[in-house]
């Protein structure tokens, strides 16, 4: 499509509003997605931190118990 100056460019034809909401919808919809990948990965790094440091103290403790 051929826009004459860059205010028919941003009025798209007279469907500027079902454009652009599509593109903010669109925009708005991918940031929520990396937004709650991202703090999805926080939070399963920090649960296999977590994790990790249970089984240490758990063997730690049946270290102790076997050389009493």
């Amino acid at each position: 499509m051929h826009f004459d100056s860059f205010s028919d460019f941003l009025a798209m034809g007279g469907y500027a509003s079902y454009v652009w909401a599509a593109y903010g919808i669109s925009a708005l919809s991918m940031l929520i997605l990396l937004w709650s990948s991202i703090r999805k990965s926080r939070r399963l790094a920090a649960d296999i931190k977590n994790k990790i440091a249970r089984e240490q103290r758990i063997k730690a403790a049946e270290n102790l118990e076997n050389t009493l």
